[in-house]
């Protein structure tokens, strides 16, 4: 529910009170913009319109459906192998709009539009203050809490042209098009695997190279807390991981679409653009897409994506001096101010300090373990992780402003909702 709806556009409210079902059974992608034009063939139509961008309040709304923080998240609060403790798998204590797998949160967003290339990081965001204890939100106050959190990158709209070798080209016509917005999540994958080392140490498992058929060097050390004899393939962690990261990448997506039906808007969740070239390493100068740092290593042809640095840096080297430098950060994350086990972190608790002070911890011997993992590894294959990418960005959500009169030349009644028909007065 709203507390204040004051001087908020009727297109806003409205897109509050949408029903979920209406926007489930109406999410289409519709990807015929104001502005644009398919030249030829059987649906070939130019629009009448010039492109229109949305409004900062509509891209706020989008994004915050996206990657918006949604209060304090609910640990895991029960294994009945860490009695008397609970389990410590979090990464953040914050919760969000869409899931991640044991609460690892390793994902955050970047943006483009007309005015420029953006990032929003919502991971570690703390509650947000706008949602009182009853789930009532001061929506303008929570919009505005999250706006401040984005940094702008670039000026101008990100590039990528639409050409085979950047985008898939029954896109061409459609993606990233003048007064479109583009979100584009991107995972840490790295972190990601460590927090899924932490997973294996802490539940008394360890892996083994399965791609050279060899145990890690040193892990019989650690007999005492993990199974030596019994360990997990280090392919099929990297990627259980992959598929982690995937699912998070995608239900934030899929909130978004859903949130266009509600709002009016035309768009589509693809993966339909080259995630090379967004991210910077299509070896094309230029095409410099976000910036990140690539390396080539040896015996592999694709580039291996690290980070961005400044703004977005993998857990790995060169980010890090060291895979344990990179394992410690993330177990600061866990336990350290602000982290979901630190007992000064706020929380949904009616005793948050007792049960966020009660998480098994991770002692010197466990960050041991998981690092010799990991410095094996990056030792082993010259990168972290070792068959999947440090980096990791398949999935975008385009939002636009529709043009109807294109589905009304060529479909029957019903390819778009009463939101897009009332667009104009909704949001005009």
């Amino acid at each position: 529910m709203l507390k204040r709806r004051e001087n908020l556009p009727k297109g806003l409210i409205e897109a509050v009170k949408f029903p979920l079902i209406e926007a489930i059974q109406g999410r289409r992608s519709r990807r015929f913009a104001r502005g644009a034009s398919i030249p030829e063939g059987p649906l070939a139509y130019t629009s009448k319109h010039d492109p229109a961008p949305l409004s900062e309040q509509q891209k706020m709304l989008l994004l915050t459906t996206v990657a918006g923080n949604t209060g304090w998240s609910n640990l895991i609060p029960h294994n009945r192998a860490y009695l008397p403790k609970m389990p410590n798998y979090a990464g953040a204590a914050g919760g969000r709009t869409f899931p991640s797998a044991a609460g690892f949160h390793t994902t955050d967003f970047f943006y483009t539009d007309d005015t420029g290339v953006y990032f929003l990081s919502t991971k570690d965001m703390p509650a947000a203050k706008a949602m009182d204890d009853d789930g009532k939100t001061d929506l303008r106050a929570y919009l505005d809490e999250h706006k401040s959190r984005i940094v702008k990158l670039a000026e101008g709209r990100l590039k990528i042209p639409a050409s085979p070798q950047h985008m898939e080209m029954h896109n061409e016509w459609c993606a990233n098009v003048p007064g479109s917005m583009l979100i584009i999540p991107v995972a840490d994958l790295a972190q990601h695997m460590i927090l899924a080392l932490c997973y294996l140490v802490q539940n008394g498992a360890c892996i083994y190279d399965d791609i050279h058929k060899q145990p890690v060097p040193g892990i019989r050390a650690f007999r005492s807390i993990v199974d030596v004899e019994n360990p997990f393939p280090l392919s099929f962690l990297e990627q259980q991981g992959l598929a982690e990261v995937t699912a998070e990448l995608s239900t934030a997506c899929y909130s978004g679409a859903l949130m266009l039906q509600a709002m009016g808007l035309g768009g589509w969740m693809y993966d339909g653009i080259n995630p090379f070239s967004i991210l910077g390493a299509s070896g094309d100068p230029d095409v410099p897409g976000l910036g990140f740092r690539f390396d080539m290593i040896d015996g592999s042809p694709l580039p291996h994506i690290t980070g961005l640095e400044g703004v977005f840096e993998g857990h790995c080297p060169p980010h890090f001096s060291s895979m344990r430098a990179a394992v410690e950060s993330v177990i600061e994350r866990k336990f350290n101010c602000g982290g979901p086990f630190n007992s000064k972190t706020g929380g949904p608790y009616k005793n948050t300090a007792v049960i966020r002070g009660s998480a098994a911890p991770m002692d010197d011997e466990f960050i041991e373990c998981v690092t010799v993992m990991a410095q094996y590894i990056y030792e082993r294959f010259g990168r972290f992780p070792a068959t999947v990418p440090a980096i990791y960005s398949l999935m975008y959500l385009q939002a636009h402003q529709l043009d109807t009169d294109f589905y009304d030349e060529n479909f029957t009644s019903g390819a778009y909702l009463r939101t897009h028909a009332g667009y104009d007065e909704n949001w005009g």
